[in-house]
């Protein structure tokens, strides 16, 4: 059936009451993508997970130059050094929760907190801490410490580097660590022990020689601040030096803490070459890879 209207002009019934067909949404722009891609990243990197490499053998044997680890954000409360850059957002400490003692903690460095550091929560706010002889006394206690076997750590190209920068004559501790075996790899040895904390918890470090750090006068940590220490006891600017650009840190406002070590991303041994693909995956050590702290 044909209805008219007007003067004449036949319309299908069909076509009646029928709404123009809607154009299709175009997809969003580059641009805006982008956008939601860095709102996306600024969320995670600030609230739930951040990666941190690790440039240095202050927390050997635990951590090794060339890992890349998740930081979990949320363990101890959110403050400007959460966010990217330090960006001034959040007032104070929010959903604060005070670390544990034996925590592998990321803070950023007194005086300047611009720089990561990753080092262990040993004293909490109250404790007095001191070393005695290379041993860890914790409010006058001594911490139990357990020789175990040596620490064979194989030469990579990243330590190679790093004693170059640093310039060492060897990419271990002192060229008295320094072996090689049969096969003609080096490797460094050095003396490992096992820390247990008054709470039970327990990790590994190294006392690799005797040196003025072995031995200090009592620290009473403040309110409001942790005493971090690295599991490489004689190879750490921690907070048994005062707070200095490049050096010690001293004691760390609670507030400095950013996040708490969670997994094991990647590690590398320093070999891969960029314009060579194949080296990315033979210079990874796999067997790292997703171990939790």
């Amino acid at each position: 059936m044909r209805l008219k209207f007007g003067k004449g002009k036949d319309v299908d019934a069909a076509d009646t009451g029928a709404a123009p067909a809607k154009k299709e949404k175009k997809e969003d722009s580059f641009v805006v993508f982008l956008v939601k891609l860095a709102v996306v990243v600024f969320i995670f990197r600030s609230f739930i997970f951040s990666p941190f490499s690790i440039p240095s053998e202050s927390m050997l044997p635990r951590l090794l130059i060339g890992d890349y680890l998740l930081a979990a954000k949320w363990p101890y409360g959110y403050t400007r050094y959460s966010l990217p850059f330090n960006v001034p957002l959040i007032p104070g400490r929010i959903l604060a929760s005070e670390p544990e003692r034996g925590d592998i903690a990321v803070f950023k460095a007194p005086p300047t907190a611009e720089v990561d550091y990753i080092k262990r929560v040993i004293g909490l706010p109250g404790d007095q801490i001191q070393m005695r002889d290379g041993t860890l006394y914790i409010n006058g206690d001594e911490v139990k410490k357990r020789k175990i076997d040596d620490f064979v750590l194989p030469i990579t190209q990243n330590m190679i580097d790093a004693a170059a920068l640093d310039g060492r004559p060897s990419p271990c501790a002192r060229t008295d660590f320094e072996e090689v075996d049969d096969a003609g790899q080096g490797f460094c040895r050095y003396p490992r022990y096992v820390e247990t904390l008054p709470e039970g918890r327990s990790y590994e470090v190294l006392d690799i020689a005797i040196t003025p750090q072995d031995n200090t006068s009592v620290f009473t940590v403040p309110a409001g601040h942790v005493f971090m220490m690295g599991d490489n006891r004689d190879n750490s600017e921690d907070s048994r030096f005062p707070a200095e650009v490049g050096g010690g840190v001293g004691m760390v406002p609670i507030e400095n803490l950013v996040g708490r070590a969670q997994i094991m991303m990647w590690s590398t041994d320093g070999s891969a070459e960029w314009l060579l693909p194949w080296t990315w995956f033979t210079a990874a050590r796999w067997d790292r890879l997703g171990t939790t702290f």
